[in-house]
């Protein structure tokens, strides 16, 4: 049993319709339908016909990752999807052949059937796991340090521990901006658990201009932070936010709760923060309560601690050390 890791997008654009639609897809819409295709010299032919423009070298790289999608993967294999939405993996397990449907949205033509099952949070899946998760690739094998083995471990309830006799496998260029991003997250994770990661959000605010009051630890009636404009805050925009720092997505109720309190609280907006994501029915509120409600997971309250780092508060910094460095992006490889 192989384990697969397939993208949606870039930016994670199919990621809501791969899941929905129970499918793994892929982009190179150009492509046509490529059931028929039998050997990796005939894929490569189609490329270039309908890629003449683009170099041999791209061609090639499309060719490693298009062929094993079409070809390769064998029913009952586990795909994992990083989410672009949230801070987690989604995995499934691929139900049959290869499929093309042009009615398909763009980017979700090519697709291959797969039962999604499971999602883990990625600050519960091992660094070396998730640098191998975060390839630049839309499509590739993970095998590296027994990922496969310890990936069904981690299905099951038990531990992933590295296991130091398979270190062959995969040597992708890994996306080192997201790897990054799942140090910090993991790193946050472990040191404000609890009513510490309403702290944390209380010093981004305060970066941002807002003088604040954090509710002492214990029952907060729907708001655990009040927030405004203006030397005592007093001044618009005054908010009511909500923290929570546990892994388990949010939903309706939650953000009803906060509605109310910010009606008892004279608060106009408001702020909910959940480290675990939000349930399908709150994501579809996000435009609804755009000039109401804010909602941040684990990856909007990153962003906006890098963009304060440098006015947070000494003691924040040297719990949560950054650096900042350039790197060179790669080019182009994807379709």
């Amino acid at each position: 049993m192989a384990l697969w890791l397939v993208r949606a997008g870039k930016r994670g654009e199919q990621e809501e319709f791969a899941l929905n639609n129970r499918v793994a897809v892929i982009g190179w819409d150009d492509l046509p339908d490529l059931s028929q295709v039998q050997t990796r010299e005939e894929l490569y032919k189609r490329l270039e016909e309908t890629y003449p423009e683009v170099k041999r070298k791209t061609l090639l790289n499309w060719l490693s990752q298009i062929w094993p999608f079409v070809r390769e993967m064998q029913q009952g294999d586990l795909v994992a999807l990083p989410s672009k939405r949230r801070p987690v993996v989604y995995l499934g397990r691929v139900k049959g052949p290869y499929v093309y449907n042009p009615n398909n949205p763009e980017g979700a033509k090519h697709t291959r059937p797969v039962e999604w099952f499971k999602e883990i949070p990625r600050d519960k899946i091992d660094r070396d796991i998730l640098y191998s998760l975060g390839a630049s690739m839309t499509v590739c094998r993970i095998q590296r340090n027994n990922a496969e083995e310890r990936i069904v471990r981690i299905i099951e309830g038990k531990s992933s521990e590295k296991i130091k006799n398979k270190d062959e496998g995969e040597g992708y260029p890994a996306d080192l901006e997201e790897y990054a991003l799942d140090l910090i997250r993991q790193h946050i994770a472990r040191k404000f658990k609890g009513h510490r990661l309403a702290y944390l959000v209380e010093a981004i605010l305060q970066a941002e201009g807002y003088f604040t009051y954090r509710s002492p630890e214990g029952p907060d009636g729907g708001v655990d932070i009040l927030a405004g404009r203006g030397p005592l805050g007093f001044d618009e925009p005054r908010l009511a936010v909500q923290v929570k720092s546990g892994d388990a997505p949010v939903g309706g109720p939650e953000l009803n709760q906060l509605r109310g309190a910010m009606g008892k609280l004279n608060a106009r907006v408001g702020l909910f923060v959940s480290w675990g994501g939000f349930k399908g029915a709150a994501e579809k509120e996000k435009a609804q309560s755009f000039f109401e409600i804010r909602l941040w997971d684990a990856n909007d309250l990153i962003q906006a601690l890098l963009a304060n780092y440098e006015r947070l508060p000494d003691d924040i910094q040297a719990e949560i050390p950054l650096k900042r460095i350039w790197i060179l992006l790669p080019g182009e490889e994807e379709g």
